[in-house]
């Protein structure tokens, strides 16, 4: 296992801290510390526009499309450096599915167009693109999407719908995995389109979940036109495009989850001090078990980023990673419930600003609502960005080498 930056990369972190130093408030204890929801959304979306000002958005991009040129790993640095001082490296989701996932995608797939036109903007925000992938029955078994797009002269003509669109509500277009050939194999008839959400045609319905947000959308289309260039890649090209697309939602996390649940973990450490449960031997033990596996999550991160750094592919460790990571936030998560007791049945303090993942750097440890929020949103951890039982089945066939689950 090999970790070690170059002396130019210790550079570039140095450079970052130097942005840190300058932009932050003297006093800064991260985004959790922020007194409200409205003051802490309001800084998120200022911070994004610091880090577009100072080049820090889309650092390994080609200087053509607007980023410096630099590699993966000044990435990871930028993405560890802003982790520890707890402000965000993107606004959620959009940035997520843009920024991370379709632009990392079109600079392998897209073409000259594309890339001109929606990197740069891209990186100032102009543009915010959502994931269009799943429908209602097509969830985890992406190949049997229905949504279909037909040819008609130098158009595409979209019909179908698709759900679970995180934060297709304030995006400006939608990157949607369409049958292009009904005809054709289920791996090999889809294909991957570009679609503005501003076309006619195009309905976009929040969904209110159980911790009363509305960040998940469904989308329908109803004979929605598009170029017949908004295609990226060629037609039948969509599988492998997706693939690839979802490898990118994970790259950045062997460094970032270690030291977000690091510092959850040390969040729930203070909430038992403050309740007087360290006493408790079962309470302790509990703890003690988290404690253990944020560790292993930390050496499992090592172990990824070794392989990354080195040019390797992330394989079947982003399904190891993505099953121990959500499967250990249920349980801590649940122990932060117990041990706020009947007091953390009503909801108090300052919830979490983004809905995936564990709450922000410097929250305050006897907010209720956070701990409820992040605790219901642990749930769908196991479910977003491929289901444990689907991670649990790659592993099986691909690292195993078992036989493949029968076709129902």
């Amino acid at each position: 296992m090999d970790i070690a930056y170059p002396a130019e990369v210790e550079e570039f972190r140095a450079e970052v801290r130097a942005v840190l130093a300058e932009e932050l408030p003297e006093d800064w204890r991260g985004t959790g510390a922020i007194p409200d929801a409205a003051a802490t959304e309001a800084f998120v979306r200022q911070w994004r526009q610091t880090l577009y000002r100072r080049g820090l958005l889309g650092v390994a991009w080609p200087v053509e499309y607007g980023g410096r040129g630099l590699t993966t790993m000044h990435q990871v640095v930028l993405v560890e450096e802003l982790t520890r001082a707890g402000v965000p490296f993107g606004v959620q989701p959009q940035d997520s599915t843009g920024l991370k996932m379709l632009g990392n995608t079109l600079l392998r797939y897209g073409s000259a167009d594309q890339k001109r036109e929606i990197l740069p903007a891209l990186l100032s925000g102009e543009q915010r693109w959502c994931q269009g992938f799943s429908e209602p029955g097509a969830g985890s078994d992406l190949a049997s999407a229905a949504t279909r797009a037909r040819r008609d002269g130098d158009e595409w003509v979209i019909d179908g719908q698709k759900i679970w669109t995180s934060g297709a509500d304030r995006s400006t277009g939608v990157f949607v995995l369409a049958r292009t050939d009904p005809g054709a194999p289920r791996h090999r008839g889809l294909s991957f389109l570009l679609v503005p959400l501003d076309r006619p045609g195009i309905e976009v319905r929040p969904i209110r979940h159980m911790t009363g947000g509305t960040d998940f959308c469904e989308v329908f289309f109803t004979s929605v036109r598009i170029p017949v260039d908004a295609i990226v890649g060629e037609p039948g090209d969509g599988w492998k495009v997706a693939s690839t697309l979802l490898t990118f939602e994970r790259g950045e996390e062997a460094a970032t989850n270690p030291i977000l649940f690091r510092a959850e973990l040390d969040r729930l450490v203070e909430l038992a001090r403050r309740r007087g449960a360290t006493s408790d031997p079962a309470v302790r033990r509990r703890l003690a078990y988290c404690r253990m596996r944020v560790e292993v999550m930390r050496f499992l991160g090592y172990r990824i980023l070794s392989d990354v750094l080195s040019g390797g592919d992330l394989g079947h460790a982003s399904s190891v990673s993505k099953l121990y990571w959500s499967e250990y936030h249920r349980e801590v998560t649940q122990l932060a419930l117990d041990i706020g007791g009947l007091d953390g049945l009503v909801p108090a303090g300052k919830g979490p600003s983004k809905p995936m993942r564990t709450d922000d750097p410097g929250a305050d440890p006897e907010s209720s609502r956070s701990w409820w929020e992040v605790s219901l949103n642990a749930r769908a951890g196991t479910i977003y960005a491929g289901t444990s039982e689907v991670q649990r089945t790659i592993l099986a066939e691909r690292a195993l080498g078992l036989p493949r689950e029968p076709a129902s």
